[in-house]
Formats: C-alpha cells, structure tokens, sequence
C-alpha cells in the first residue's frame, strides 16, 4: 500500500509533524525527516490493524466490493 504523507516542521523546537490525510487521526513526529518518516510508517500499520478488528460480521452479513 502506498499512502501520501505531510510534513510540518514544528517550528522553534525542530523535529517534524507528520499526518497521513487519507487516514483521519493518523498522525505521528520525529526529530529528523527520516525518523518522522519512520514513525508515521507504523502509526499507519497501527491504524489500519485496528480497522481490521472493526470486520468482525454477523455470519448473514453481504460483503461487497465497490470500485471507483
């Protein structure tokens, strides 16, 4: 998967904010690029492990896909 992320430079303190604006409340910091980077890399893998607790269905449920 390939997610598009933004960096912010935090200003007097350094170090970087980062978000992912695909994924609401996905955000994460680092003190270099490279390490911010890094960090939003997992609080990804974090977020979406987290969603996928959320298929739990009930045995009648339909399951569709739906392309754009």
């Amino acid at each position: 998967m390939k997610f598009d992320v933004v960096l912010e430079p935090c200003g007097e303190d350094g170090g970087y904010t980062v978000h992912v604006p695909s994924l609401p409340g996905c955000v994460s910091e680092g003190d270099t690029e490279e390490e911010a980077i890094e960090n939003v890399r997992e609080a990804i893998m974090l977020y979406l492990e987290a969603v996928e607790d959320d298929l739990v269905r009930d045995e009648q449920a339909l399951v569709r896909e739906v392309v754009l």
